[in-house]
């Protein structure tokens, strides 16, 4: 019986997942449709089904679309007061003849921000400010898309917030895990550049290729210096450096904080004692308003939707005018219909997540979706690291649609099978982390490709048929990685 069940899961899965990736179906309808007949083929009966996996499901993800309702409605807002129309032109200028070195620049800033940021909200706040200036470059929106994921899941890999599961379930130490960590950082930055190149001649740029090498290597040379030095530096002058950084964080506040004051003020100022030919122009402190959410989460810890609902507060005045009120309030609306495609498509996923992870506490034992595929995936343990690297490199799309490598699916369900088998602990950080960047950049469920998908208005399967070669072999990199170090 749980042979033809395992079978049945297998084939709603893999129709589900082709339907998707060749737009026989929308995920919107498909997501749902998967949701359902996964748990009632494994054993759930139609009671819970209906209840903790389709209704509850679509209440997994109310923090993610309530935080995609409040960036979108900010958004709508710069582009109905000319605040976004004006940093696309401003980030044209800037671009100049170099859009290969601007979108490497750009993707180095996302990475940044994102080793140390999470979340929707953190991503919505920081394409505010990408967006534009990549689409102001000449890029299409498919290529905008592709660079911000890649950043983001660069940031991700040296995101110390990240190795928490692989430190506390696997028992491993954070020098175990940071050379790996920075191997695969590299491998993911060798390969974002080979895209960025690509991409930009696809999409009709002139590209200097002896010098895009020359600079390519360059910094390459330079990350690759920066941690060793830092790889170097003795854990006591380490502590001593972060104690440093906690100063200088706690100073940053304070200045961050006066000057956000004198432009609030200077706001004030304008919106209410301006002069007549001064109605329509706009006032350089409603440039701060992208960024505004960005520094409160960043620097201030602030809550995410607390800090979009300043960010509009702060714009609202920084670009006040006559009738500016039913402006505000026609982009708060509109901001929720151009997001609702988005918040829809979360409902699937958090139904999904739900028929396969189990409702949690609402279901007494052990979800039968997991009993069932456990045991299954627990007699596919490597024995040797050609094999480890084979195996999981060709299946690394299973981390696609919740699949059983997905970490937001059954991934670290899976993860628990392989550590219970005996399988080495680094190997199995190593084949999450390596498969995670198949997951973290191409997979069309999660919710900030559904997002981005949506703010670009690009098909999120186009986007996953444009990244999956270059995240592909960036896991069988990883994973020749993986078994070098712990096979």
């Amino acid at each position: 019986m749980e042979t033809f069940q395992i079978i049945a899961v297998i084939l709603i899965f893999i129709l589900s997942a082709t339907a998707m990736f060749f737009r026989k179906i929308p995920a919107l309808i498909a997501l749902p449709l998967m949701a359902f007949f996964i748990p009632l083929v494994s054993g759930v009966d139609l009671n819970s089904t209906l209840q903790l996996v389709i209704g509850q499901g679509a209440l997994k993800l109310h923090n993610a679309y309530t935080i995609a309702l409040f960036g979108s409605m900010l958004s709508v807002f710069l582009q109905k007061t000319g605040v976004a129309n004006n940093l696309i032109k401003y980030g044209a200028e800037l671009a100049g003849d170099s859009p290969w070195g601007i979108s490497l620049l750009m993707l180095i800033l996302i990475t940044l921000l994102f080793t140390t940021l999470g979340g929707l909200g953190a991503i919505i706040m920081v394409a505010t400010i990408v967006l534009p200036i990549l689409s102001a470059i000449g890029l299409s929106p498919l290529t905008v898309a592709g660079i911000f994921l890649i950043g983001l899941s660069m940031g991700g890999i040296l995101n110390v917030g990240n190795w928490a599961v692989y430190i506390d379930v696997m028992n491993l130490t954070v020098d175990q895990i940071r050379p790996f960590a920075l191997l695969m950082f590299l491998s993911t930055f060798l390969m974002a550049i080979i895209y960025i190149t690509v991409q930009l001649y696809r999409d009709g740029q002139h590209l200097p290729l002896k010098k895009i090498i020359r600079n390519s290597l360059l910094i390459i040379a330079l990350i690759g210096g920066g941690f060793a030095i830092y790889g170097m530096i003795p854990p006591a002058q380490q502590q001593q450096l972060a104690t440093c950084t906690a100063h200088l964080l706690r100073i940053l506040r304070w200045a961050t904080a006066s000057f956000l004051v004198i432009a609030f003020l200077l706001s004030l100022q304008f919106a209410f004692f301006k002069k007549k030919d001064s109605e329509n122009k706009i006032f350089w402190t409603a440039y701060l308003s992208p960024l505004l959410p960005l520094l409160l989460i960043l620097i201030f810890e602030m809550n995410f939707i607390a800090a979009f609902i300043c960010g509009l507060i702060f714009c609202y005045f920084a670009t006040y005018r006559k009738g500016h009120l039913n402006t505000f309030v026609g982009a708060m609306l509109e901001g929720g219909g151009v997001v609702m495609p988005a918040v829809i498509l979360m409902l699937g996923i958090g139904m999904l997540l739900n028929a396969i992870m189990g409702p949690g506490g609402a279901y007494s034992g052990t979800w039968p979706v997991l009993r069932l595929l456990q045991p299954f995936m627990a007699a596919l343990v490597p024995s040797n690291g050609l094999f480890y690297v084979l195996l999981f490199g060709l299946v690394a799309p299973l981390a696609l649609y919740r699949g059983p490598l997905n970490v937001w699916g059954m991934g670290y369900g899976l993860a628990a099978v392989f550590l219970a088998s005996g399988m080495n602990p680094g190997a199995v950080m190593g084949l999450l982390m390596a498969v995670g960047q198949v997951q973290g950049i191409s997979d069309p469920t999660n919710t900030h490709n559904v997002w981005l998908a949506n703010e670009m208005q690009v098909d999120v399967q186009k986007i996953l048929w444009n990244t999956l070669p270059y995240t592909w072999a960036v896991a069988f990199i990883g994973l020749i990685i993986s078994a070098t170090m712990f096979y």
